[in-house]
């Protein structure tokens, strides 16, 4: 193979991009934010190599994501750390999608401060972040037994 040549079809791979996705939920350590739920935006890049096909299980649907994503935050319970709830994000999305192989969210509180437009955090993983975190989750309710 020549120096120059892709190792697969499409280059380095692909990446769904999902820009400003709101979603109501119950987040924060403050008080007041234990009222209710409030919004998050979500900017989400989903990494995969697999050459996309419409009936190959190795399509990231951003639809699907979207979708499952909002459901999931609109129903669980409150989580007191925007880093919680990025990494809770993150765990679904390598459960859920075999294809993805990385991924970089951001999230944001929207207004949540006056004198800014929204504060947020961004996490980056690769599958091998999500398998280590797994791996410590499971020791550490063994270790709870």
């Amino acid at each position: 193979m020549k120096p120059f040549e892709p190792l697969e079809m499409g280059g380095r791979g692909w990446r769904v991009v999902v820009d400003e996705l709101i979603v109501q939920t119950r987040v924060g350590l403050y008080e007041h934010e234990h009222e209710g739920p409030q919004p998050v935006c979500i900017d989400a890049s989903l990494h995969y190599r697999a050459m996309p096909d419409e009936s190959d299980a190795g399509l990231i649907d951003y639809e699907a994501w979207c979708n499952r994503v909002s459901a999931f935050l609109e129903t669980k319970p409150h989580t007191r750390l925007l880093e919680t709830l990025a990494v809770e994000i993150a765990a679904l999305s390598f459960d859920e999608w075999p294809a993805l192989d990385a991924l970089t969210l951001t999230l944001h509180k929207p207004k949540i401060r006056p004198g800014t437009k929204r504060l947020g955090l961004e996490l980056d993983w690769r599958r091998a972040d999500h398998d280590a975190w797994q791996l410590r989750t499971a020791a550490g309710h063994a270790l709870a037994r």
